[in-house]
């Protein structure tokens, strides 16, 4: 009998240990399978070029209201301005544009991660109503590299983006025991939003190695492209590790992209590790065809992030024609004229102005509504109703 007992006792503990193991296995079979679910690599040319079949022809503006000078006076609490922002992408809705380009700030987390993200939602509700999609930009390398939350300053008189702020600022580039807030601030807000449909993607970083000309170079740090270069890989590292189903990418927007050989390592690695190309292009019709060419050999869908600057001779009439042909989405600089004062040129740092110019730089429409060039709004409704009509 105890012998019997004996064989019980221990087939009954042979079982139990079986079924700790079973149990062991199966859970690290689900953390691998996990693992392996949330592993999101860079987009492949069809995962891309899918996705882009399913898109309008995207047109539309880098977008902020005509009541802010800045991301930080756009997002914050006390100046959030949904009234505003309605009406302003209602005039968008009528044009026919179809996508903004909206840069956050990694400031905004930091504050109020919670009411920052209340306040996108929002944002996104007033978009959709409107039947636009947002491309969100993380970081900024352009303009004043010293941002301060609370209340903004007034902008400059006639100087183009005279408020306009860095994300990370400099002393945050500067401190790498920063950088832990910066992960932070991309792997939630990401993730936040990972799945909304109301999202077009996520342009990691503008301009990552702009040195911001003769605005503030006086105060730029020399090493500022060394700096951000493993920062920007590893944003996009952080990002990915979000798994978002929308696209990430950072537009190249100078130099020579016609032979990987010639290009810089920031250039190459914002294109390598974006699902989708993006770039910028203020200059000629005949050179922004050029470009299009030189990075159609990466076979993945391409949306110019930046264009339209009169002067240069970067107009919707030139660009918008070119773009449709080879199927280019298109987002312009500036939509409102307002706060950020874009309709002046990048000179007016240099060059003193008393009065509106005669060409405006930027901006497609008054602050009341009505278009600067009429010819120019019928034109974008004309190209955008011919494309994405039902």
């Amino acid at each position: 009998m105890r012998k019997v007992k004996l064989c019980l006792t221990l087939m009954l503990a042979g079982l139990v240990l079986l079924s700790c193991n079973n149990k062991k296995s199966t859970s690290e079979e689900n953390k691998n399978e996990t693992t392996a679910v949330e592993k999101r690599e860079i987009w492949t040319k069809d995962q891309a070029n899918k996705w882009y079949a399913e898109q309008p022809w995207l047109v539309g503006s880098n977008y902020s209201p005509s009541t802010a000078i800045n991301q930080l006076e756009m997002w914050q609490e006390d100046s959030f301005d949904p009234k505003r922002i309605d009406q302003e992408l209602g005039w968008a809705e009528n044009l026919g544009m179809n996508v903004m380009r909206v840069y956050l700030h990694d400031l905004l987390h930091q504050q109020d991660a919670e009411g920052f993200y209340k306040r996108m939602d929002q944002f996104l509700q007033i978009a959709d109503k409107h039947h636009i999609k947002i491309l969100f930009v993380l970081f900024d390398s352009c303009w004043d590299p010293f941002p301060a939350l609370g209340k903004q300053r007034a902008p400059k008189p006639h100087t183009h983006n005279s408020g306009w702020v860095q994300s990370p600022g400099q002393k945050v580039l500067q401190d790498k025991t920063q950088y832990p807030r910066l992960e932070k601030y991309v792997k939630e807000t990401v993730s936040h939003f990972k799945d909304d449909k109301r999202i077009l993607g996520w342009d990691v970083w503008n301009e990552p190695d702009n040195m911001t000309g003769p605005s503030y170079e006086k105060v730029e740090i020399k090493n500022k492209v060394d700096l951000v270069l493993p920062l920007l890989k590893n944003v996009f590292a952080w990002a990915r590790s979000s798994n978002p189903s929308q696209p990430l990418t950072s537009g190249v927007w100078v130099g020579d992209w016609s032979d990987e050989a010639k290009m810089q390592p920031m250039h190459k690695m914002q294109i390598e590790q974006s699902d989708i190309v993006s770039f910028h292009n203020y200059n000629t019709p005949q050179d922004f065809e050029k470009v299009i060419k030189q990075l159609q050999r990466y076979g993945k869908p391409m949306i110019c992030t930046e264009y339209m600057a009169r002067p240069n001779g970067s107009t919707f009439e030139g660009f918008l024609p070119i773009a449709r042909k080879y199927n280019v989405g298109m987002i312009n600089w500036g939509f409102v004229d307002g706060k950020t004062q874009t309709k002046y040129a990048w000179d007016s740092w240099t060059k003193t102005y008393t009065a509106e110019p005669k060409l405006w730089f930027h901006e497609v429409l008054h602050t009341d509504g009505t278009p600067y060039i009429k010819a120019e709004t019928d034109l974008i409704k004309k190209l955008t109703s011919e494309a994405n009509k039902k």
